[in-house]
């Protein structure tokens, strides 16, 4: 196997191996925007096909399950079918789902279609960033990772504006059909241009079934007991049955793969100082960027009242800072200790979310967009040098299980941060909405004029307020209220953010390029 991914490696690397790596970039780009185009429109596809509400959230899981599970197995994927055949048939299977998606009839059909779209959607992104280090040599590799960070980060940003635009414009089958042409083309292209390398069926052999089990067991656990936590409550019944399948499962599943010579996920990975510490702060920006791109619409959605499309206009400062960023982003990794450049970007990323933590009922694109270009130049110190620091010093034939482990850990993090923001939301709304009844009952002008409340009516007043002020600023105070929870949220996951300097110095310096 070494090998076999060592020859994938030219030294000089002709134009026909950039063109199937860009077909990779596209087919990736089109499976993270395939999540953020449909959470825009899942009123739609409610009201379309008869969906109870409680039903909605899992048009959404049902994809994100399938997802998380298949990205751990990469490695095993990329031994049994190679790089280029297991592109080819992702793709191939992510555009068949879409197909199917956008021709659902019912709930089942359209959750059913889901699940075959996010695993094969799940495999595309760590097979672009194992590519970055088989594909291309040192000097070529900074590139590389650029352009399939840009596209990885970018697809979030410019989701909303592309589901609004669309839903508005056409109607909600487009969020699918879109997939479809992109997809044709990326699978053709990469057939015909990534290295030849022979398949090696008696992998099969080696598949270890009850590890896969314990796996998907713990991670749809995992996934499941984080949706429903932030409402059901992180002690019910439910959520630590889920959390101790979870445990249980996931402890026996690492038990086993340690003591097989060919686990179907390479956990030894960890054992590699530098992985561990790339591990970390990807699970950490995970956390941030997902974190920022699902607090954004929430503030622009419910408190600002803007509809998916003028969403989206917004949220596309942060995706310009970035394009902008990129090149400099390149010439410096070249150049500089992959160390100090994470800790810079995280640094500065902790400094854009941190910036988010001030806002109120008011605020609006004037107010977002100094944060947003502060984390939009910090996206790219925050993946690029983390990502050489991880992959850059394995041998080619660890760097798929090791992508796939790396990928894994920012989707995970991304999962715990949502859950943590709508527990903040969901548990913090209520007393600090009683703490500014009690401000303003007190006759707190600061209270007053951060709800929007009438000074004159605040001003010199003690006690409780009659029934006709009270229904007058009711609906100023919760959204008051849902605004400070949410500037909460963004300020732990700023801190959590910033708390990612502290695995850097453990990094030992990579080789340089």
């Amino acid at each position: 196997m070494s090998e076999r991914l060592e020859s994938a490696r030219p030294d000089e690397t002709p134009a026909i191996v950039w063109l199937g790596f860009m077909a990779m970039c596209v087919g990736m780009f089109m499976a993270i925007l395939d999540v953020q185009v449909v959470a825009t429109s899942l009123p739609t596809i409610q009201s379309a096909l008869g969906i109870d509400p409680d039903q909605m959230s899992w048009i959404q899981t049902a994809y994100l399950i399938a997802e998380v599970v298949a990205i751990p197995l990469t490695g095993f994927l990329t031994r049994l079918l190679t790089m280029r055949w297991l592109f080819v048939t992702a793709i191939s299977l992510f555009v068949a789902a879409s197909a199917g998606c956008a021709a659902s009839g019912s709930f089942g059909e359209l959750v059913a279609w889901r699940v075959l779209q996010g695993f094969s959607g799940g495999t595309l992104i760590p097979s672009v960033f194992s590519a970055v280090f088989i594909l291309f040599p040192n000097e070529r590799q900074a590139l590389a990772t650029t352009i399939a960070g840009v596209l990885a980060v970018l697809a979030p940003t410019v989701g909303p504006i592309v589901g609004g635009w669309l839903t508005q414009t056409y109607s909600w089958h487009w969020l699918f059909l879109i997939n479809i042409i992109p997809g044709i083309v990326s699978a053709i292209l990469a057939a015909r241009s990534l290295p030849r390398q022979a398949t090696d069926p008696s992998e099969l052999r080696h598949l270890d079934g009850l590890s896969l089990l314990l796996m998907a067991t713990a991670l749809t656990s995992l996934e499941l007991s984080l949706k429903e936590a932030p409402t059901s409550g992180w002690i019910s019944a439910y959520v630590l049955s889920l959390l101790t399948v979870c445990l249980a499962s996931g402890g026996v599943f690492v038990w086993r793969t340690l003591r097989r010579d060919r686990p179907i996920v390479d956990l030894g990975n960890f054992g590699d100082r530098n992985f561990l510490v790339g591990s970390v702060l990807s699970f950490v920006l995970g956390i941030g960027l997902f974190g920022s791109v699902y607090l954004m619409p929430v503030f622009l959605a419910f408190i600002r009242g803007h509809d998916a499309l003028e969403i989206g206009m917004t949220m596309l400062v942060t995706g310009i800072a970035q394009l902008v960023t990129a090149p400099i982003a390149v010439a410096l990794e070249k150049r500089m200790d992959a160390r100090l450049l994470s800790a810079a970007g995280f640094a500065l990323f902790a400094i854009g979310v941190g910036m988010s933590a001030f806002q109120d009922p008011r605020t609006d694109y004037d107010a977002m967009f100094w944060p947003q270009v502060v984390r939009g130049v910090a996206i790219m110190f925050c993946l690029l040098p983390p990502t050489r620091l991880a992959l850059g010093t394995l041998p080619p034939d660890r760097i798929p299980d090791a992508s796939g482990l790396f990928n894994l850990m920012r989707n995970l993090g991304g999962a715990i941060g949502i859950a943590l923001i709508d527990t903040i939301i969901y548990t913090r709304s209520e007393p600090l909405g009683q703490a500014l009844w009690t401000r303003l009952q007190a006759g707190d002008i600061e209270a007053a004029t951060f709800v929007g409340a009438p000074l004159q009516t605040i001003s010199g007043h003690s006690g409780s307020f009659d029934a006709d002020t009270t229904a007058l600023l009711d609906p100023l105070v919760q959204t008051a209220a849902s605004v400070q929870a949410i500037n909460e949220a963004w300020m732990v996951i700023a801190v959590l953010t910033g708390c990612a300097l502290l695995s850097v110095p453990f990094a030992r310096r990579p080789a340089s390029t």
